[in-house]
């Protein structure tokens, strides 16, 4: 019996004409994004996360699909948004923040993006203990048919700074939202590998506003990362390094500021400005 996709995928809608295409990150699924979905719809935005081609099942289906596949899943989600919104965003988290550039540069109507942790490398200083090392015998050969099913655990502490939610992964071996993977395997890093190298090549082309958010001390990509892909773009930046956080920004201890900065890039109206029902339902109530 072929085991089946569930549909991870949720959408908000805060009738105000302008909305956000959120897009998790590799091995992740939607569950992650709804930090941040809640922030920005309680600013009055509205908010739609995919689930990207190739996740939500094992490794096996995901190691089927390549990062253009990844990046072409978003396309239904982003005409729904835009055939009842007067302005569309995008914004992701490592993998997911450079899949919505390389949708933007071929989508004119995206207005802006947001990128958190962009990861062209696993360079931050968890990764020196034990991949750094071996990272230049592993990543020429990570696509090879024999190779690029090999895969690795994400490390502790997982990304995030936030003990109680640090917990809650060491109790769940690594995964608590619902479809995502607990290892990476080579094939996959390959492909992101192929999409660094593309946004390097197609970033001058990229003239959209482009707000970059990066830990300082983020456990698995250095900032170096978001200056470099700062460096290729071809439009206006803003570059914001965080204090309190690793590398799930968007769900880590500074999760409320990473969703506030993104939804004042946007043009969101203050939040004292949104209607008291859009609060509500916003926070649960």
């Amino acid at each position: 019996m072929t085991a089946q996709i569930r549909d991870f995928s949720f959408r908000l809608d805060a009738k105000s004409g302008k909305a956000v295409l959120l897009v998790h990150g590799l091995t992740g699924a939607p569950g992650e994004m709804k930090f941040l979905a809640r922030r920005l719809y309680k600013r009055g935005l509205s908010v739609a996360a995919p689930l990207l081609a190739g996740h939500g099942l094992d490794e096996a289906h995901l190691l089927r699909t390549d990062w253009r596949a990844w990046r072409d899943s978003l396309r239904k989600t982003l005409e729904d948004l835009q055939a009842d919104h007067d302005e569309v965003y995008v914004a992701g988290i490592c993998v997911g923040g450079g899949l919505g550039l390389a949708l933007a540069a071929e989508e004119p109507r995206i207005k802006a993006a947001a990128v958190y942790s962009m990861t062209y490398r696993y360079d931050g200083w968890n990764m020196q203990r034990w991949y750094s090392p071996v990272a230049p015998l592993v990543e020429p050969f990570a696509g090879l048919p024999l190779i690029r099913r090999l895969s690795f655990e994400e490390p502790y502490p997982y990304g995030l700074k936030d003990e109680r939610l640090r917990d809650g992964m060491t109790a769940t071996q690594g995964s608590v939202i619902p479809g995502a993977l607990d290892r990476l395997p080579l094939g996959a890093m390959a492909e992101m590998y192929r999409l660094a190298r593309h946004l390097d090549q197609v970033g001058g082309e990229i003239r959209i506003p482009t707000l970059l958010v990066h830990a300082r001390d983020d456990d698995m990509a250095h900032p170096r990362n978001s200056e470099r892909l700062r460096k290729a773009l071809g439009g206006p930046t803003e570059l914001h390094l965080l204090d309190d956080c690793y590398h799930m920004i968007h769900v880590d201890l500074q999760r409320d500021h990473v969703a506030d900065l993104t939804a004042d890039f946007f043009g969101a109206p203050p939040m004292e400005a949104r209607s008291p029902r859009l609060v509500r339902e916003a926070s649960g109530a």
